[in-house]
């Protein structure tokens, strides 16, 4: 712990990482500020229905992934979640869409086109799902919460503008983290939302179990014992790795390459069990919250019925269809993710080779059948943990604390959490300290 503690005081010591995390948290702050400024012409005072709306199930789920803007009736109602589908479109277009597969290909340049085409179907998303959010205000406010005409043009118009402004600065705020701070901006932006949730949900919990007597202090002991288990196991889930033996063959005087027959220079290619780290589950979490949504509108039976099965969080259909979509994802982020016949040409150009394998393409058909059989325990745990809390709630453990106990909340804390922190460590190591997540002597910094 004393090694801990040291480490993090060099993060201090180092002046552009101290910069980036100073980035990082105003920024944050700024969208947190955001997310209590409420959309002009409503009254923020007659709100109740609204915040009960968002006191379990889905609507919690979407309250937290706005980070309580969507409660809030806020400039950031909407927070990035039309980022995350705009993201999860090109990405499946990437598949099919030939132009979209020649950017990949371009490096940096088709990179940034892809970003542009993603902030464009963003707005547009934006655009759409606006509008539904103020029918909402409609269905689920009284009359005296709106200041204005509610069935006005004038109000529907300029909320569907703000709500956009603000969905775009969200996104801008997350690029801006990415860029100029530390971490992931856009999971940073969906982690503090988490994290402010947190608190109330443990406090419900507690007075349920301690204050209320339905329990009592040694069951609230054991849910915590169990919740610390779950974060391990979700730990090394994100770090567990399948290691490939490489060894690189010895350049002749002609320059050749020719085997080095007494194993020298030996390395190994590092495979995650998880290589997709939460992306599968935020995905999945996005398209989770489109059935209901579209059934909604609709007010026929068979309606009615998708939409208390997909606002039903703990309920069989809903865990079925949301662990599905997690393996899916998995794979498919992980095809995107880990570039298998890259990997292989870059080894042969290099005079790598993996033993017993030929260079080139049967490297590359052996990685990929490496990381398929790797994947599929993994996206398995992954899925597995994602609807955990569906299991515990049967335990008389109150909803929105169960939602911590593995789901979308916990993996994202976990794994935005290790990412963030990994990028520190590299910082610390590359200036010659010891890094978050390693022990040793201090050693003087390199100027």
């Amino acid at each position: 712990m004393k090694k801990f503690f040291e480490a993090f005081a060099n993060v201090w010591k180092i002046e552009e990482l101290k910069n980036r995390i100073l980035v990082t948290l105003g920024l944050l702050l700024v969208y947190r500020f955001g997310a209590h400024v409420t959309l002009p012409g409503i009254d923020a005072t007659q709100l109740n229905k609204l915040s009960d709306q968002t006191q379990e199930g889905i609507g919690w789920l979407i309250d937290v992934f706005t980070g309580g803007a969507f409660s809030q009736a806020s400039v950031f109602a909407l927070g990035i979640m039309p980022y995350i589908s705009a993201s999860i479109v090109v990405q499946l277009m990437g598949i099919a869409v030939p132009y979209l597969q020649k950017l990949q290909k371009e490096g940096e340049s088709g990179r940034k086109k892809i970003n542009q085409i993603t902030r464009w179907l963003t707005i547009a998303i934006t655009l759409v799902q606006g509008p539904g959010y103020i029918y909402n205000l409609y269905r689920t406010l009284p009359q005296e919460a709106f200041l204005l005409s509610s069935d006005s043009f004038p109000f529907l118009f300029s909320s569907v503008v703000i709500l956009t402004t603000g969905t775009i600065f969200a996104m801008w705020l997350g690029e801006k983290i990415t860029d100029k701070g530390i971490g992931n901006g856009i999971s940073l932006l969906i982690l503090v939302g988490i994290i402010a949730r947190m608190p109330q949900a443990f406090i419900q919990e507690f007075t349920s179990v301690v204050t209320e007597n339905n329990g009592g202090p040694l069951k609230l002991l054991l849910e915590i014992v169990i919740w610390l288990a779950i974060i391990i196991a979700c730990i090394l889930l994100i770090m567990a790795v399948r290691k490939i033996p490489v060894q690189y063959a010895r350049r002749t005087a002609s320059g050749d390459f020719e085997q080095d027959m007494m194993g020298g220079n030996r390395q190994w290619i590092p495979l995650k069990l998880n290589a997709s780290g939460v992306m599968p589950i935020i995905f999945a979490q996005a398209i989770m919250f489109i059935p209901a949504a579209l059934a909604g509108l609709s007010k026929s039976d068979t309606a009615q019925t998708v939409t208390s099965q997909f606002q039903n969080v703990f309920g069989l259909a809903y865990n079925v269809v949301f662990a599905l979509l997690i393996i899916i994802f998995t794979y498919f982020y992980t095809a995107i993710t880990v570039p298998t016949n890259k990997m292989a040409d870059d080894l042969k150009r290099s005079g790598g080779f993996i033993p017993g394998v030929r260079p080139g393409v049967e490297t590359g058909d052996y990685l990929d059948r490496i990381m398929s059989l790797i994947t599929f325990p993994g996206s398995l745990f992954l899925a597995l943990i994602a609807v955990f809390p569906a299991v515990v709630v049967s335990f008389g453990v109150q909803s929105q604390w169960a939602l911590f106990y593995g789901g979308t909340s916990l993996l994202i804390m976990v794994g935005v959490a290790i990412d963030t922190i990994q990028q520190i460590n590299s910082y610390l190591l590359n200036r010659h300290y010891d890094g978050l997540m390693k022990s040793g002597k201090n050693r003087k910094a390199v100027a």
